[in-house]
């Protein structure tokens, strides 16, 4: 009797997933089947890893995101550090001759500073984070752009370029095993924690949150600090595979990160949200990018299949707040 109690304690968290995913899983599969159908390319172990591979890096930007949308906030900022953190590594390495290790902390830790400065001027000055994330993008794109001069910078560093390409244990690509680490860290983090807890209740009802004693300005320095490691990481990481620093690397990024946010449930209004269906929905833009690739359609048409993707989504979120509205009326009634 206890081996089947501990075996369902087990199996719970996992069931508990696939409940709350059911809808993106299904797409998901959906997805899957349509792809495999158009062309016989998809199911093949090199496009496979591909695909992998191009999931981590949205995924390690959408984890972070997923806690900023969780506090009612929004980041725009993301792919601008991702463009800007990449470029200046790989010319600090390059140009400037600095040795491979300081060359990547600078590049993360000017990253995790226009985090933290938005953060802070959020926090502080209550100013909207759509209005300073969108000057952030602006400074961090214009920074990645002049210190280049818009162009792009090839590195050979085998070092560096091991970071992105290599492999664990000759199989597993290396930004599959760092996506699989973050994963793990977000979940115990928004989980399991204290401060995941801190920040469901900001997004939930900030007011409240305030008077029960939460430190709702630390926690909004920390989030977005987080979001300005990762995408400097994320930065790290695909210039890596691309063998060299480009100014324009990061367009886009921040679409297919809130469109993985909002496909896995994360709520638009705050308070509602979790790290399984972000992980789900970096798989579907993925899934869908790289089915398109494959099929052959444009790059500018992808674009505007990934926006009526979030604004399908954004409906359904709508409706389902709507929804649970009335019938906790219809309950108190």
């Amino acid at each position: 009797m206890n081996q089947k109690n501990n075996k369902l304690s087990v199996e719970n968290p996992f069931v508990a997933i696939i409940k709350g995913n059911i809808g993106i899983i299904a797409v998901l599969a959906i997805m899957c089947v349509i792809v495999s159908l158009a062309t016989d390319k998809f199911l093949t172990p090199n496009n496979l890893i591909s695909v992998l591979r191009q999931i981590s890096i949205n995924a390690y930007i959408a984890l972070a995101m997923t806690l900023i949308i969780i506090l009612g906030h929004i980041d725009l900022s993301v792919g601008a550090i991702v463009a800007m953190s990449g470029t200046l590594t790989v010319g600090l390495v390059v140009n400037q001759g600095l040795p491979v290790i300081p060359a990547i902390c600078i590049g993360i830790l000017l990253g995790t500073a226009a985090g933290f400065i938005s953060g802070g001027i959020v926090a502080v000055f209550r100013v909207p984070a759509f209005i300073i994330t969108m000057a952030m993008m602006n400074v961090c794109s214009g920074v990645a752009y002049v210190y280049s001069g818009g162009q792009s910078t090839r590195i050979t560093d085998e070092f560096f370029i091991a970071i992105g390409t290599g492999y664990l244990f000759d199989v597993i690509p290396l930004p599959v095993v760092y996506m699989v680490i973050l994963i793990i860290v977000f979940s115990f983090l928004l989980g399991k924690t204290k401060f995941g807890t801190y920040v469901y209740a900001i997004g939930g009802n900030r007011e409240a949150a305030r008077l029960s004693g939460v430190p709702i300005k630390k926690v909004e320095v920390i989030v977005f600090t987080l979001s300005g490691l990762l995408s400097a990481f994320a930065g790290l990481v695909l210039c890596s595979r691309m063998y060299s620093g480009q100014p324009s690397v990061g367009d886009g990024y921040e679409l297919d990160a809130i469109a993985a946010c909002v496909l896995g449930g994360t709520s638009m209004s705050g308070g509602k949200g979790h790290i399984s269906g972000t992980v789900f929905g970096a798989m579907v833009i993925g899934i869908i990018s790289n089915g398109l690739n494959l099929i052959g359609v444009s790059s500018y048409w992808q674009l505007i299949v990934k926006g009526l993707i979030i604004a399908c989504a954004v409906l359904l979120d709508a409706q389902k707040g709507k929804l649970s509205a009335l019938r906790k009326k219809k309950k108190t009634a």
